[in-house]
């Protein structure tokens, strides 16, 4: 997901979002441990993507709490 996507979103859809991708990358590295994955990238790009959304998060819950 894209950071301009991101920001189009809502707080609480993007908190929605976060705990959706989380639960996504635990599901992966579970089936990841059962049979390996070909593209290990896709473990990594979730990561980044969840950092990405907190850091996205923060900005946001930041701004509201200055309004």
């Amino acid at each position: 997901m894209k950071t301009k996507e991101i920001r189009e979103l809502s707080v609480n859809d993007l908190r929605e979002r976060i705990q959706t991708e989380k639960a996504n990358l635990m599901r992966t590295k579970m089936n990841h441990s059962i049979s390996p994955l070909d593209d290990l990238s896709k473990i990594k790009k979730a990561r980044v993507n969840i950092a990405r959304m907190l850091t996205l998060l923060g900005q946001m819950e930041t701004k509201q709490d200055k309004k």
